[in-house]
């Protein structure tokens, strides 16, 4: 987003991501804290496949960006983190993530540093 961007926001609840193929395309922050990543890790596994369905069929969906920023108190609890770093590295550009630790006390992985911000 940049200043004076329109954006939606929706906490908690019902929610789901399903573009259609004649959207407009458009980029979501995710937010998760601790175990309420799970419904926005679904969403980002519906986003990767529309972009591998894209990539290999054709441009069907016109589809954004996702970034997702997702906070725990500390690396172990990070939950589908090698999942995440999957996506990111198969999708670049496309699929983001800035993981936050709250209580970080021991060293982070080299894999993790690049995306982990807080201590």
């Amino acid at each position: 987003c940049t200043l004076d961007s329109e954006v939606a926001l929706r906490v908690g609840g019902d929610f789901f991501f399903d573009p259609q193929p004649g959207d407009s395309p458009v980029n979501l922050v995710l937010i998760a804290g601790g175990v309420g990543i799970n419904p926005l890790f679904s969403i980002l596994l519906h986003i990767a496949d529309l972009h591998g369905y894209q990539e290999s069929k054709g441009k069907r969906h016109k589809l954004g960006t996702a970034k997702l920023h997702y906070s725990a108190k500390n690396t172990s609890e990070l939950l589908f983190k090698k999942n995440i770093l999957g996506l990111m590295k198969a999708f670049p550009g496309k699929i983001t993530c800035c993981f936050h630790v709250t209580q970080q006390h021991s060293q982070i992985c080299k894999e993790l540093q690049p995306h982990v911000t807080g201590k």
